[in-house]
């Protein structure tokens, strides 16, 4: 019964925390996203130039830790007189990060589609840019949701790190509860349980995505 006195005392500040958990999940998502279509064509391209640097970023953004991604934009770019707001700071460095996995896994599936659907696009008259956007593209994304889907999914759980820049996310939220009432296991389990709740409901929403996308596509 104390526990239960004690969940429902903290579920206000729980629930704030996971209104800021998905906002970070979501925003930094679609960010990715913007970020990962461009990145992932720049490594297609058979010019070195475009190539290199977008190969050079994914490499950079995947071998290092997003701790230290989140540390960087929040403490280190003021000294050259950068400075974000913690919201702010915690939205674009998730998004970079996730933009750099999204276009590994959109590059993969871009590479999937058939080669004989690019020479029957030539063979019609489109050009490399128009069998792209019209013919490799769309069968891109259908391969490539279940990946990207997971990557969405780690985005939840890695929110909690930007709690180390101030942001009352879900992490945050409990540990300020925690400190005033010094029950740490309850609140660290119930937090742990949102969590895996709100990767199910985005695993549910992955499961109807692959549905539709592959009723469509028969």
């Amino acid at each position: 019964m104390e526990i239960l006195e004690l969940l429902q005392q903290a579920a206000p500040t729980l629930l704030k925390g996971v209104g800021y958990t998905l906002l970070f999940a979501i925003a930094s998502m679609l960010g990715g996203l913007l970020l990962g279509f461009p990145l992932a064509v720049a490594r297609i391209l058979p010019q070195r130039p475009v190539r290199w640097p977008a190969s050079i970023y994914v490499s950079l953004m995947r071998g290092t830790p997003l701790l230290v991604q989140i540390f960087v934009i929040y403490y280190g770019l003021p000294s050259i007189g950068i400075s974000f707001s913690p919201l702010t700071a915690g939205i674009l460095a998730l998004s970079l990060n996730a933009g750099a996995y999204l276009s590994e896994s959109l590059r993969g599936a871009i590479l999937g589609v058939d080669k004989d659907q690019w020479g029957a696009s030539y063979s019609l008259g489109l050009n490399y840019w128009q069998t792209l956007r019209y013919i490799v593209i769309p069968q891109a994304i259908r391969i490539a949701i279940p990946s990207m889907s997971n990557t969405l999914i780690s985005l939840i759980k890695d929110t909690s790190l930007v709690s180390v820049i101030t942001v009352t996310e879900l992490m945050l939220a409990t540990k300020e509860i925690i400190a005033v009432t010094f029950r740490p296991l309850p609140l660290y389990l119930a937090a742990a349980l949102i969590y895996w709740c709100l990767s199910l409901c985005f695993e549910r929403v992955q499961s109807r995505l692959e549905h539709k996308l592959g009723r469509a596509h028969h």
